[in-house]
């Protein structure tokens, strides 16, 4: 359609009677798109996303189900009980670019009673189940993005349902093409026993960034650690200690006692070690493991037991090198020019001088060194082209491959708890993720489909295992008590520990908080009573977003005045602090106390107190605290709320305004 029709068009549109506003604005947006790459799927509205145009989410905490560790350090996790679009809400006040995994399980859409919509169970033949499954999903990612931080990561587990549509959904409409991170194949090694075509045996781990440039600041992230490399370097620091002893090969005696010969005969044929020999025993040990290709590969050692590898310091391709490539260089020994390769080297002139100048790098060639020379002379047919060596221990992580291997079942696992869930997130393969794909420990991690609460169990084993401080925070529903009786009761159980089946004790991981929310609601429009009572019902969100609970007694304050936690409340933990205020008319006698060193709990604190305020609008009595505005940091509410919920909140109703008519039809 051309520009002029659409043009003619729409103003047809607004001059056509019998719609509504919203109904002419919605055809008129219609027409004003433009083509794109990308999906294409009717929007299908949902009734949670019908009761977020005139209601607010906030957090209450159910306190009873507080799970506190002795631990002053212990990482606070959480717990929400709501539909996730409700806590998604709440959540982009608390945690907006807060987030730096988001690792979620999203229904698959397999038409076996696995996605509801409406609260109803969508079915393989339903004509709009890709459409419904869409709409969904977007929702949800749109508001998800805005809570990862500039360096966060999105990890998404789906199968060949829904494969094509959620990676065109992230791609096309959430993330855009240059923030893909790849894709992983899980095999779970067991194929689908009910298959009538191919057995499936895999499942796909889409991931995707919020800003790749940042992510890839930490040149970690997308590394795992070389499986077996500890074990490799330790069997040869144990070798390199035999040399100038006499030993056995543990083979030989076995097959010498198998024939029973005595041990004065064993004892004749004891190996004087030497540096060849420890080298060759080591190459023997390697190759009879089942040890992949790469760790295979560093099969040397030099005379400190470090194991390397050796790579050519030839240009690779087929085509000489750049001129820039051709630098001679000179034996750091014997001071002699060494061959120059046919291709030139590996690196430019610039590298090379690098190389050999401040931070000489050793290279070698050959099965073993027996001496400490920079460069052997093996005869390989490329003019005795030296190598360089690459020590194990300093390349101890590989980047994550495409393919991961993981059979595991986590059906035991949740038996012992005493849980029952079908398709739970595998702990392993969850912790393999939560491992590598961003590699640091005090990480924040999402999972807004908690399931059985795979994604807490595993963090709080791997902060277990690293000394990490991974904080988790969970979303579920509560259909047929899923929140309650499965993912709080799973790590309820894993953090107080538990006894399996077979009378095993299982010791808990003590060192970790959880904390239960439910989502509650406030009126939306913006009433003087409604602000209020959004203020009221604000402080367990506050504490959530500061990650402060420790609340001190309105009565420890010494205010000249009496104060009850309806006028203000107090948070303090020994390093951050945070007030709320709930009644404008305590200011002067908080600023009186804020001003009296002598009273104020807070003054060893380096941190500024965060007070927040109710007031009418975005003005938060900047002037009423100016005798301590350099202590204090000062936020309007509702006011903060409302702005953060604005842009992830859908458009409130409108209310068509009836005309009344006299009966000679003219407007009264």
């Amino acid at each position: 359609m051309s520009k002029i029709d659409k043009t003619e068009l729409i103003a047809k549109l607004q001059q056509l009677e019998g719609l509504t506003d919203e109904e002419k604005s919605n055809l008129i947006g219609l027409l004003r798109q433009h083509k794109k790459y990308g999906l294409v799927w009717e929007d299908k509205p949902e009734d949670v996303e019908e009761r977020l145009r005139e209601e607010l989410p906030v957090l209450k905490e159910v306190r009873e189900r507080a799970l506190i560790s002795d631990q002053p350090d212990a990482p606070n996790h959480i717990l929400i009980e709501g539909d996730n679009l409700e806590a998604l809400t709440a959540l982009s006040y608390t945690h907006e670019g807060k987030i730096d995994v988001i690792y979620i399980d999203p229904p698959y859409n397999r038409g076996e009673n696995d996605f509801k919509y409406n609260d109803d169970y969508i079915e393989k033949d339903n004509p709009f189940r890709h459409s419904m499954w869409l709409s969904f999903m977007r929702k949800r990612l749109k508001i998800a993005k805005q809570l990862l931080s500039q360096k966060g990561v999105l990890i998404a587990h789906i199968d060949e349902h829904e494969f094509d549509a959620f990676h065109m959904l992230l791609e096309t409409e959430i993330f855009g093409p240059s923030q893909n991170l790849g894709l992983i194949v899980w095999n779970k090694m067991n194929p689908k026993g009910d298959a009538q075509s191919t057995a499936t045996m895999h499942e796909y781990i889409l991931l995707f960034c919020k800003n790749r440039e940042a992510f890839a600041l930490n040149e970690e992230n997308m590394l795992r650690d070389k499986a077996n490399a500890e074990q490799i370097i330790a069997k040869g620091k144990s070798l390199i200690g035999k040399i100038g002893k006499k030993d056995v090969p543990d083979e030989l005696k076995q097959l010498l006692k198998s024939y029973k010969y005595p041990k004065s005969v064993i004892k004749q044929l004891e190996i004087d070690y030497d540096y060849d020999v420890v080298c060759q025993e080591f190459q023997s040990w390697l190759n009879k493991t089942g040890f992949s290709k790469g760790e295979k590969a560093y099969k040397y050692l030099d005379r400190q037991g470090d194991v390397f590898r050796t790579v050519s310091m030839a240009w690779p391709n087929k085509e000489k090198a750049p001129d820039d490539y051709w630098v001679p260089l000179i034996h750091p020994v014997s001071r002699e020019e060494c061959p120059l390769p046919s291709r030139g080297w590996r690196n430019p002139t610039s590298t090379m001088k690098k190389l050999l100048g401040d931070n000489p790098v050793v290279f070698y060639s050959g099965l073993a060194i027996k001496g400490e020379i920079a460069f052997s002379t093996k005869s390989n047919g490329q003019n005795n082209i030296p190598e360089r060596v690459y020590y194990l221990k300093d390349n101890m992580t590989e980047n994550v491959p495409s393919i991961y291997n993981d059979g595991s079942s986590d059906d035991q696992l949740l038996s012992d708890i005493g849980v029952d869930f079908p398709y739970p997130k595998t702990l392993s393969v969850a912790k393999y993720l939560l491992k590598n794909i961003y590699r640091k420990n005090n990480l924040v991690i999402l999972d807004f489909f908690a399931g059985s609460g795979t994604a807490l169990h595993a963090s709080m084993q791997l902060n277990n295992e690293d000394g990490g401080h991974r904080q988790c925070i969970l979303v579920t529903n509560n259909e047929n008590g899923i929140c309650e009786q499965v993912t709080y009761k799973r790590n309820r159980c894993v953090i107080q520990g538990y006894t399996t089946q077979k009378g095993q004790a299982v010791e808990g991981l003590h060192n970790n908080n959880l904390r239960y929310y439910r989502t509650e609601f406030i009126p939306r429009e913006r009433t003087q009573r409604n602000m209020r009572a959004l203020v009221n019902a604000a402080t367990d969100l506050l504490c959530v977003k500061e990650d402060l609970y420790q609340e001190l007694p309105v009565d420890s304050l010494q205010l000249s005045v009496k104060l009850t936690p309806k006028h203000v409340r107090l948070f303090c933990d020994g390093t951050k602090s945070m007030m709320v205020i709930y009644d404008e008319r305590a200011i002067p006698y908080i600023v009186n106390w804020l001003n009296n060193d002598a009273n104020s709990q807070l003054s060893t604190l380096n941190s500024k107190l965060k007070i927040y305020v109710f007031a009418p609008g975005p003005y938060a009595w900047d002037d009423d605290f100016a005798p301590v505005i350099d202590r204090v940091e000062l936020c309007a509410l509702p006011e903060a709320i409302y702005q953060a919920y604005k842009n992830v909140l859908p458009p409130k109703k409108q209310q068509n305004i009836e005309i009344e008519t006299t009966e000679e039809g003219g407007e009264q």
